[in-house]
């Protein structure tokens, strides 16, 4: 069967699919939350040349169900330690790896470790998990198995709690709420869990800790189905968020945060100091801050353009768009609705439904531009 018609049966479910050649020797393996639309993104115009490549090599494609989206990270991690696929390692160049290392020691913790440093880490004395493939992803992943797992990264035995022992995060080993033989036993939990002993330690844990179980069972990871989805689409890698801030009425600061990959990219931020809108009017304020930012053809362009606020603000930037024929996809938070996702008329729907799978990094891109905008503000208005 034809690659192309074989990927048209691939599910609608997280899993980890593999590419390989005629010899059957697995080219490239990857994760992701929907095994048919990522798998059939590999045949756009605009992929990586070298994915390409591979893409061009390969006569079949196969894929492993999991249950969630966390399971199919830890899934091709160990995938890709066993078979070292060459597409994998040439796109990482084996050094920019991310492992977690969890020291053998009373009261470890998982660690992130770049590859260049794992020589720091003995196998005798350190378990060693990986290689993950995005950094953002594997912190993700660790913050949804520690709510499952608490562990301590404070000092043992300080006298008072810390800070992550008052939200959940921390069993108490700082005040001497948990001991030894317990705390080790969730290091060991994670352990199972992060080498792809899952059945196995879902049936330890039903039998000992049944509440447990289920957690595990019903995890919501949704953090990584945002990390997920954005990294999955080519199409959106740069994200630019526009918020006006007034610590007075007298200046006005407009704000532009950029997001690169899911991530701050802080050096791409720009501040822009209000010249002609009156105080008071945010509405003319974007205008002027988003007529100035594009008209510097010289800077990169946005794939999504996110606004700091509700249906007002997203229908006059909409028709300045218009009139400066302007085609980025935008959308707006509104705090006042509940931080609900705001859209121009005629958004289409696949538009849509990509924009609310990454709604916790939009959510980010918005806090960093008011933040921005009230500290650079601050600073500027010192030197005044």
């Amino acid at each position: 069967m034809d690659i192309r018609e074989k990927i048209k049966k691939f599910p609608d479910t997280p899993g980890v699919y593999f590419w390989s050649d005629s010899k059957g020797e697995i080219l490239y393996i990857g994760r992701a939350t929907s095994l048919k639309k990522r798998v059939s993104q590999y045949f756009r115009k605009d992929i990586d040349p070298r994915i390409g490549e591979m893409v061009h090599k390969a006569k079949d494609i196969k894929y492993q169900i999991t249950d969630t989206i966390l399971d199919s990270v830890i899934l091709e991690a160990n995938l890709i330690k066993k078979h070292w696929p060459k597409y994998n390692v040439q796109a990482k160049d084996d050094k920019s790896f991310i492992y977690v290392v969890i020291p053998d020691s009373d009261y470890s913790y998982p660690m992130l470790v770049r590859h260049h440093d794992l020589k720091k880490f003995p196998k005798v004395k350190n378990k060693i998990f990986g290689p993950y493939q995005n950094a953002t992803l594997v912190k993700n992943a660790l913050k949804i198995i520690r709510h499952i797992f608490p562990y301590g990264k404070c000092k043992l035995g300080q006298g008072k709690p810390c800070f992550d022992h008052q939200i959940g995060l921390c069993p108490g080993a700082c005040v001497g709420e948990i001991s030894k033989k317990d705390y080790q036993q969730n290091i060991k939990n994670i352990s199972l869990l992060l080498s792809g002993q899952k059945k196995r330690l879902l049936k330890k844990l039903k039998k000992d800790n049944p509440d447990t179980a289920r957690a595990l069972t019903h995890l919501q990871d949704v953090i990584l189905l945002a990390n997920d989805e954005l990294t999955s689409i080519q199409s959106i890698n740069r994200i630019e968020g526009y918020d006006i801030s007034h610590l007075t009425g007298k200046e006005v600061y407009g704000a532009m945060s950029v997001f690169s990959g899911g991530k701050p990219d802080k050096k791409e931020y720009r501040l822009f100091k209000i010249k002609t809108a009156l105080g008071g009017d945010d509405l003319r304020a974007l205008e002027e801050m988003l007529a100035r930012r594009f008209n510097h053809l010289e800077w990169s362009r946005p794939n999504l353009v996110l606004i700091d606020g509700g249906r007002p603000q997203i229908d006059f930037v909409d028709k300045f768009f218009k009139k400066n024929n302007i085609s980025i996809p935008m959308v707006g938070i509104s705090k006042f609705g509940g931080d609900s996702l705001v859209f121009p008329p005629q958004t289409k729907p696949e538009i849509k439904n990509m924009t609310e799978s990454i709604k916790m990094i939009l959510l980010a891109v918005r806090d960093e531009a008011h933040r921005f905008g009230n500290r650079a503000g601050r600073q500027k208005r010192r030197k005044i």
